[in-house]
């Protein structure tokens, strides 16, 4: 028996772009659904796979970099609570954040089959089948978004994709070939080893590859053992999807042919490492690309490109790997610096399906340009921007064509209110009670005065640090205050703490990462630890919040019933470490969603 179910948007795929998507429409009302054929979350970052979350922080200029909104609060709740690095206390963080959300269906060990579709230009529901507990599913929506990867769903509908790399000449890229071809980049098998303190045997099995010299492993470091190598790639000259079991055999003989080298041949200090974990399930690069209205390229990279409809953004450089990967005698990458540049909403939407969004390594992008794209927290802000529009969608009667055209402007101000950061963008909102405040404080520290908490940024950048910052906590309480000339209703406010977007905050399992300077392995100092929230109710200031051990970057206050005041006062006593108290926004709404 088929089980049939409708929602608003069904999310295909539980990657970090697919967890993004889901949580995001979820969050602003959707009655949601997220499928996922493996029995975890996190695609690529997953105890399945490993591979570390990178994004736009990759480059240290002392500026705000780093990604923020979901994938900020998944960052910051792991660093606390997964000091261990485990991959599997990762795994159950994104389930936790997953599950916690009441109009959020998880379908796990969930294979989608096929569209149905309800005309050649829009999906109907998509057949799915969950394999442990032989159930099969129906699933209507009204948007489907396919964050799978692979898209395989998406290819069903008959969305447009691409496949393989463009010309040079055909979008102007002086990095790309001069001829077009079916090649991509590949796919990598991690492993993980551990200094057992006693000697440590290894056996090669005869099916594995020997690599008897440092010759044989040129340009391929391999002095630490902790953690696999990226650069054990391949399968980047045959088909990604139809060749994947052929790709993860080739990898497997690779990693352990590896794994003897550094055992067996020479002296490479490591009699007492042996193999803790290796990895069955091929970390891809990339396979299909669909076409939206806009195909993002190199040179918009390049140019730090800020699109009217802008919705995510991305930094990490535009990173090209040889497609023979391991077997290539060249360098295992090429890594060209970019900006940051956005990315519109018309490269996360198909161009002939008339309700499909896409987000992660499908975009619709240039093999180049999809080089710099793919990384995982990228990926993710994608989803949440997309999950953002369908909701809007959703509200408001829109296509997605629409929603980038009249209905952009709106979807960005929610997607800052989310705490998300585009570039060129700031805040507008005309619902944010905190904008028509008079804003004092207790005392500020050098320019940081408390009217930076309604300028509109909620970062650093080239123009300041917009942020008020406290006189020194040892002197006493810091407070902030907004006062309005007559009393307002607020149902919700938002306060943003400092939690030092300038530094790096990767989760990975290479050790000596955590060793290099702007990497962040404890909670940020300036991350405001304890405060409370006042209103004013006849002259007098009543309590009506106090939070302690707060680690989060960005608060939602929630009221029920909802404040009548007409002043709000927010007081810190600690940070995480900092002398001074930071806040880097506050906003107030009427509203509590």
């Amino acid at each position: 028996m088929t089980i049939e179910k409708s929602y608003d948007l069904v999310v295909i795929g539980g990657g970090l772009a697919g967890v993004g998507a889901a949580i995001s429409a979820a969050r602003h009302g959707c009655r949601t659904a997220l499928v996922q054929d493996r029995p975890v979350l996190g695609g690529n970052s997953s105890s399945e796979i490993r591979m570390h979350v990178c994004g736009a922080d990759s480059k240290y200029d002392g500026l705000a970099r780093r990604e923020t909104g979901i994938i900020e609060e998944l960052r910051l709740e792991n660093l606390v609570r997964n000091p261990q690095n485990s991959p599997s206390m990762w795994d159950l963080l994104l389930f936790e954040w997953v599950r916690r959300e009441p109009s959020l269906d998880l379908y796990l060990n969930s294979l989608a089959l096929e569209p149905v579709m309800a005309n050649a230009g829009r999906i109907e529901a998509v057949r799915v089948r969950q394999l442990a507990s032989e159930q099969e599913f129906l699933l209507a929506g009204r948007f489907f978004a396919d964050c799978s990867g692979d898209g395989h769903i998406a290819a069903q509908a008959g969305a447009d994709f691409h496949r393989g790399r463009e010309a040079a000449d055909d979008y102007g890229e002086s990095l790309a070939h001069s001829a077009a071809d079916k090649y991509s980049l590949g796919s990598s098998l991690m492993f993980m080893a551990r200094d057992m303190g006693r000697p440590m045997p290894f056996v090669k099995p005869d099916w594995a590859h020997t690599f008897p010299t440092d010759e044989s492993l040129a340009h391929r470091g391999h002095s630490r053992y902790r953690y696999g190598y990226w650069w054990i790639e391949w399968g980047g000259q045959l088909d990604p999807i139809a060749d994947n079991e052929a790709i993860r055999d080739e990898l497997l003989k690779i990693v352990l042919g590896v794994w003897d080298h550094i055992k067996n041949h020479g002296n490479h200090g490591a009699d007492q490492w042996a193999l803790e974990w290796v990895g069955v399930l091929p970390g891809k690069r990339e396979s299909r690309r669909f076409i939206g209205d806009y195909i993002l390229c190199q040179k918009d990279l390049e140019a730090g490109r800020i699109f009217p409809d802008a919705v995510a953004y991305g930094g990490w450089p535009i990173d090209t790997h040889p497609v023979e990967g391991f077997r290539s005698p060249e360098h295992p990458c090429r890594q060209i610096s970019v900006p940051l540049y956005t990315i519109p909403l018309r490269s996360l939407y198909s161009r002939n399906i008339d309700n499909l969004f896409f987000a992660g390594r499908n975009i619709s992008a240039t093999h180049i340009a999809f080089a710099s794209t793919r990384v995982m927290s990228t990926c993710a802000v994608m989803g949440q921007a997309i999950g953002a529009t369908a909701a809007a969608c959703i509200r408001r009667g829109w296509t997605p064509p629409q929603a980038a055209g009249e209905g952009i402007a709106e979807i960005q101000q929610r997607l800052l209110a989310d705490d998300c950061f585009i570039p060129g963008q700031v805040n507008r909102d005309g619902h944010d009670l905190a904008r028509k405040a008079m804003i004092i404080a207790s005392g500020s520290t050098g320019n940081n005065g408390p009217e930076a908490v309604i300028d509109g940024l909620a970062r650093k950048t080239e123009s300041g640090e917009h942020c008020w910052e406290s006189q020194l906590l040892t002197d006493g309480e810091a407070w902030i205050e907004l006062h309005w000339p007559t009393p307002q209703i607020i149902g919700r406010l938002q306060l943003t703490f400092d939690s030092h977007l300038e530094e790096r905050l990767i989760f990975t399992q290479e050790e000596h990462i955590y060793t290099c300077p702007n990497i962040l392995t404890n909670i940020p100092q300036r991350l405001v630890k304890d405060f409370t929230i006042q209103a004013l109710e006849q002259n007098t200031w009543r309590t009506v919040r106090a939070v302690a051990g707060n680690h989060q970057r960005h608060r939602k206050e929630l009221f029920s019933p909802s404040l009548k005041t007409a002043a709000i006062r927010i007081g810190i006593t600690s940070t995480h470490g900092a002398p001074t108290a930071r806040i880097l926004e506050i906003r107030g709404y009427a509203d509590r969603e």
